[in-house]
């Protein structure tokens, strides 16, 4: 009988790791699109932690984890939609660290994830209306909601004595929820909001939008849009025509690629973006620099999405989401050991002994609520055609 349990025993060992060797992560970004400057890293970010998994050897009794890319394309719903069920339903992913703007990672959820009962982390997708959406607590973030980024932002306009603002959006959920947002946040101060008007991406011209909101005027023009597309064709068309000077750039507008676009007529804007100074933070950026990418907006927000999924695998012994999915508070939150970027090895083996863990990772991420990230943020300004760092909130 002892041989036939040891047996038994083997056979399901065996089976387990099968079972884990086939893990797959889908990583979903907008690799085309509006922000697809930003796409790149953001992946690596991903990645960068399947990897340290992987060279652990850890993770459900040493299961290596491939990644599979997505393309969300930011912006197109059916698209993102289509790239989801393939990843899903083809490529057989046990979860998905996307997607990354609000619309099309709600659409990714209702239409794919959902039915096919799939855990999402999205390390950037920020519409508070994804706050309180139905998800089979399916759907986690690690990136803070814009209901908190408004209130940064009115907090940050107001200190540097701005009494009126206009604002321009970006004509979906994100550039909704955050355009309202800041509004609401920027009237309780005490501020004037001139006009909040909507832009589409991917116009050639927007001068009809820039004379609108040049007609309202302000002290500031707040952009909440895309770096690579409406955005940056709202803020080069108000400077040739003098419209605003100083434009106000929250985090779809944060990135190298904008600040290049632009130039020197940039220097004097500002902005928010997540981010924090903490240790994880900087441990994150220096392994990314080892490995090849920068540590730009959203990267380590990426990095922590897919630690916590590869975290709650083996607190649940399982690669599947319906399993994985009733473990992701547990490992983000206390109590337990804290844990941070370089430490996902010992996490897992923390894990696999019956102890806790408190990942705090690249961005400090704390999950409240539903599952989403309590939020920090950094406050930049444009300085002699680079991105500085002005304080942390």
């Amino acid at each position: 009988m002892r041989r036939i349990l040891i047996a038994l025993s083997a056979l399901f060992a065996m089976a387990a790791t099968a079972e884990a060797a086939e893990i797959k992560i889908g990583v979903m970004v907008g690799f085309t699109g509006p922000i697809e400057s930003l796409a790149p890293d953001i992946a690596a970010g991903a990645e960068l932690a399947i990897k340290e998994v992987n060279d652990s050897k850890a993770l459900l009794g040493g299961a290596a984890v491939t990644p599979v890319r997505g393309d969300t394309t930011c912006v197109d719903s059916a698209a993102a939609t289509a790239a989801a069920e393939r990843l899903i339903t083809s490529d057989r992913v046990n979860a998905i660290v996307g997607g990354d703007c609000s619309g099309v990672t709600t659409a990714m959820l209702q239409n794919v994830a959902m039915p096919n009962g799939t855990v999402m982390i999205s390390p950037s997708a920020t519409s508070p209306a994804l706050s309180t959406l139905e998800d089979n607590g399916l759907f986690f973030r690690t990136a803070p909601s814009d209901a908190r980024q408004g209130q940064v932002i009115s907090e940050v306009l107001k200190e540097r004595g701005v009494g009126t603002i206009a604002i321009t959006y970006t004509n979906n959920d994100y550039g909704k929820g955050l355009a309202d947002s800041v509004a609401t946040n920027f009237k309780a101060m005490g501020g004037t909001v001139t006009i909040e008007a909507a832009h589409e991406d991917g116009k050639g011209d927007y001068a009809a939008e820039v004379a609108a909101l040049a007609a309202a005027g302000g002290d500031v023009l707040v952009v909440a849009g895309y770096l690579d597309q409406g955005g940056k064709g709202i803020i080069q068309g108000a400077l040739d025509t003098g419209a605003f000077e100083t434009f106000l750039l929250p985090d779809g507008m944060i990135g190298d690629s904008l600040v290049e676009a632009i130039g020197a007529d940039l220097n004097g804007s500002f902005g928010t973006v997540p981010g924090t100074d903490s240790t994880g933070a900087a441990t994150f950026s220096d392994m990314a620099g080892a490995a090849g990418f920068k540590a730009g907006p959203f990267t380590g927000e990426a990095y922590d999405a897919a630690a916590l999924i590869l975290l709650a695998m083996q607190a649940a012994g399982s690669a599947d989401s319906g399993k994985l999915k009733d473990h992701v508070m547990a490992v983000a939150n206390a109590p337990g050991e804290k844990i941070h970027p370089g430490e996902l090895g010992k996490a897992l083996g923390i894990i696999a002994g019956g102890g806790d863990v408190d990942y705090v990772g690249a961005s400090a991420v704390e999950l409240i609520g539903q599952g989403e990230s309590a939020g920090n943020y950094r406050e930049i300004a444009i300085e002699d055609g680079k991105i500085a760092t002005v304080r942390y909130r």
